[in-house]
């Protein structure tokens, strides 16, 4: 009995001491919450990061910091979160195509999308516009394909760089339609775009921000959106599926993903303060003037749009060879 008794004192201190270590243990959050972009500053996210920060603060009662973490498509960043403590201090900013098609191009990840990653929240969506130098002679999709084939390999697409959305879609074009067009990187949306609006490469894929203007100047002409709808900064550009090519369709997402272990409640403070700046007036503005769409998704949503995109793409850049070792 006397043991019995002590046993069970024991266990009530334990007890008791745990409930205190919990009590003394300070509110989350208390202090500044990173958001790591893997990328340099300017871009699609850079810009989503900046555009939630403030707002997202507001909610939390703390200062959220972004941070800029570029190199090795992503790789560098995306490794500094996975490696963090599992605390909701720091999150990374995920590019779709980083997130789940670098696993898939590069043979020594240091980690892993699925197995390192809390997810957290889907913010934003940016649909791609197929677009041309106005020296090319062709007004529509279904001509370029034509001129294509009819020249097969005389044709460049400029792409922000390998291993990009751009870069991984085209080439899912490609195989969709067989044609040969060649594909030249840079380092950026900024020193493509310049070079297609010079007319040094006559083909590119991209997101709104990045050739809207020259769209809207007609130093480039746009062919189709290749989503759902008509881009409402683009109104007179056809869908893809309008132009008729319905099975494709390319859009780059923007994410925020915790280490892997993040205490539940901890994400949904995170998600919560994710979708809460979404509904900010003045984060609903800017993303309309820079031509991305709000696009809020919960974690397990997010979660099995990551595994599926994983499977998807895999197939794509396995097809078409493309790696980035």
């Amino acid at each position: 009995m006397r043991k019995l008794l002590l046993s069970s004192a024991a266990l009530l201190l334990a007890a008791l001491g745990a409930l205190a270590s919990m009590a003394q243990a300070p509110a989350f959050p208390n202090r500044p919450v990173t958001l790591v972009v893997p990328v340099a500053p300017g871009g699609i996210l850079d810009t989503v990061a900046r555009m939630l920060a403030a707002d997202m603060g507001r909610h939390l009662g703390q200062p959220v910091i972004v941070d800029n973490k570029p190199g090795a498509s992503g790789n560098i960043g995306a490794s500094f979160v996975a490696k963090s403590p599992p605390d909701g201090y720091t999150m990374l900013v995920g590019y779709s195509m980083f997130h789940v098609g670098n696993p898939s191009m590069f043979r020594n990840l240091s980690w892993d999308p699925v197995r390192d990653f809390a997810s957290v929240a889907m913010v934003a969506v940016s649909p791609h516009v197929v677009a041309v130098h106005p020296s090319v002679p062709v007004q529509t999709l279904k001509e370029l394909v034509d001129l294509a084939r009819k020249e097969p390999g005389k044709l460049n697409y400029a792409s922000p760089g390998s291993g990009s959305v751009p870069h991984v879609g085209m080439e899912l074009f490609k195989q969709q339609t067989g044609i040969d067009i060649v594909h030249v990187p840079y380092k950026g949306a900024g020193p493509m775009m310049q070079d297609v609006v010079g007319g040094a490469v006559q083909v590119t894929i991209a997101t709104p921000p990045s050739l809207l203007g020259f769209a809207q100047s007609g130093r480039v002409r746009a062919l189709a959106v290749a989503a759902k709808t008509r881009h409402p900064l683009l109104p007179n550009v056809p869908t893809t599926a309008e132009a008729g090519y319905p099975n494709f369709e390319l859009e780059a997402w923007v994410a925020l993903f915790a280490p892997a272990g993040t205490p539940r409640d901890v994400i949904a403070k995170l998600t919560a303060a994710t979708q809460d700046a979404l509904n900010s007036p003045a984060v609903i503005e800017r993303s309309r003037a820079t031509g991305m769409a709000i696009r809020f998704m919960p974690p397990s949503e997010l979660d099995a749009t990551v595994r599926s995109d994983l499977q998807y793409w895999s197939k794509v850049i396995r097809d078409a060879g493309i790696t980035a070792d």
